[in-house]
């Protein structure tokens, strides 16, 4: 069910950080990169890469799932991000599920109850919830996950100049691969991301909300 090689360790679930992701296809016959949330997903065959060379120098030792999340951490550190220190020995998963990966997601247009209640069954704190928003440190997003807010009216909480420069961007009739960065320095990890929130330039409608919530506000000025 894997594509080319992170079998080892299995478990019977994909509730945590197992490495279901990798999955081709679980028992209702979809895979998690088949969610819409999951679109922006790329280079997994790396993932399959790194197992084969580990499996040649030590076989059913290191599990997809550490090798998901180390190279997370290694991410995080080349991009000028802190070097995390990780405990190992996540064991890998056998079930996947689309519908279960977009349920777990939070989708661009969460509002910041639901988001906290979401990452609260998670486990994680308000201060927390927020901190994983700061993911949006890096990368781009697709013009379907933010054109609410610029159509049919711009939305009140995003600056003139900043919605007329998405809105080049994203003309009303944009191709389906168009984007936007989703901070002034998406290529650096960093924490522009929560001064831009602060500043009116949040992406997404959740980035811009936990600016302007007062059970976030004060952690997003903390963090920025």
């Amino acid at each position: 069910m894997f594509g080319d090689g992170c079998t080892e360790t299995l478990k019977k679930h994909t509730q945590d950080c197992d490495a279901s992701i990798l999955l081709d296809s679980g028992s209702d016959g979809t895979s998690e990169l088949q969610s819409g949330s999951n679109g922006g997903i790329r280079r997994l065959d790396w993932m399959d890469d790194v197992k084969q060379r580990l499996e040649a120098a030590c076989p059913a030792t290191v599990s997809c799932a550490d090798i998901i999340a180390m190279a997370a951490r290694d991410a995080v550190a080349l991009n000028g991000g802190p070097d995390i220190a990780l405990r190992l020995g996540r064991l890998d998963g056998f079930e996947a599920s689309a519908s279960e990966a977009s349920s777990s997601l939070p989708p661009a247009t969460i509002s910041v109850s639901a988001m906290l209640s979401l990452f609260g069954d998670m486990g994680m704190d308000v201060a927390e919830s927020v901190a994983i928003l700061g993911a949006h440190t890096m990368g781009v997003a697709h013009c379907s996950n933010f054109a609410n807010r610029l159509y049919p009216v711009r939305d009140p909480n995003m600056g003139l100049l900043f919605a007329n420069t998405l809105r080049a961007r994203c003309p009303p009739n944009f191709p389906s691969n168009a984007f936007a960065a989703l901070d002034t320095t998406n290529l650096r990890f960093d924490n522009v991301y929560f001064q831009n929130v602060l500043n009116g330039r949040g992406l997404l409608t959740i980035d811009s909300e936990i600016g302007l919530d007062p059970r976030t506000t004060g952690i997003v000025q903390n963090f920025a």
